[in-house]
């Protein structure tokens, strides 16, 4: 078996002090590949500079809602972010750059202050880089499922993507696959009470889900208050595969096409 950790923030502090250590168990636990999500400008270049030195590490580049009030958002500020990118890519070797998997992590929250509209034109602005570069998109929806779909049936994201740490009912998760968009799925499925999202994940097809952990965040039922670390993936693979009633070894081969294909990577590619 071998697994892909979709979505992990493993460039953050809370990663400094152990991360090659951590990274090693997580190889120990057959997690292969890793996708680290960009969240703000200033962070992109440590970013990048990280996945390179490791092979199996992917990345992306957005600006996550919850940054969203720290940066400049104004219109010559995103044409400078769009150069930004471009010439971050341009400084990477040509054989290097399949790992820019995606744009984000961007998207819609209600729990935060900055107002919906607002947050509604920085999505549809990655949602026109995430079409211009022919990428799939990392988003991020918490309370917003509505919106999310309605705008983009309006602004199609033409290459897909993945709303991440999805938690939602089974017909609002098939109007996102409809639409393209693959389901992260991490630890919330390890809480028994988490009754509506385990549901789902039972239920929607499998050609549909990509595993996650969005470590250091959403640690699994157990390890409340703790680090989620990559390794974390197995276990959710496990109790995936338990909710479905399949075997975790079948499970895990299409999972791992699913990530492949998610990020327009040859499969050659992510097995080297």
């Amino acid at each position: 078996m071998q697994f892909f950790d979709s979505h992990c923030h493993f460039d953050f502090p809370e990663f400094d002090a152990d991360r090659a250590a951590i990274w090693q168990k997580a190889r120990d636990y057959q997690v292969n590949a890793l996708m680290m999500p960009g969240v703000y400008p200033a962070q992109w270049e440590r970013l990048v500079a990280m996945t390179l030195a490791t092979p199996g590490f992917y990345f992306s580049l957005g600006i996550h809602p919850c940054w969203i009030y720290q940066v400049d958002v104004s219109q010559p500020a995103l044409v400078n972010y769009a150069v930004q990118i471009e010439n971050l890519l341009a400084l990477m070797p040509v054989a290097e750059q399949h790992r820019f998997v995606a744009i984000g992590e961007c998207g819609l929250d209600k729990t935060i202050e900055l107002p919906l509209a607002q947050q509604q034109e920085i999505f549809t602005w990655h949602i026109q880089l995430a079409n211009q570069w022919r990428k799939p998109l990392i988003v991020h929806s918490l309370k917003t499922h509505n919106e999310l779909i309605s705008l983009c049936k309006k602004n199609k994201p033409q290459f897909g993507g993945v709303v991440h740490a999805f938690s939602g009912s089974y017909e609002t998760a098939m109007q996102l696959i409809d639409l393209g968009f693959y389901l992260g799925v991490g630890g919330t499925i390890t809480y028994e009470r988490a009754q509506k999202t385990r549901a789902t994940f039972a239920r929607v097809p499998c050609e549909a889900i990509v595993l996650e952990t969005d470590g250091p965040d959403m640690p699994l039922c157990g390890q409340q208050g703790q680090r989620n670390d990559p390794y974390n993936i197995a276990r959710v693979a496990q109790v995936l595969a338990e909710l479905r009633g399949e075997s975790v070894e079948s499970l895990a081969i299409q999972l791992w096409k699913n990530s492949g294909k998610l990020f327009q990577l040859p499969q050659e590619t992510v097995l080297a």
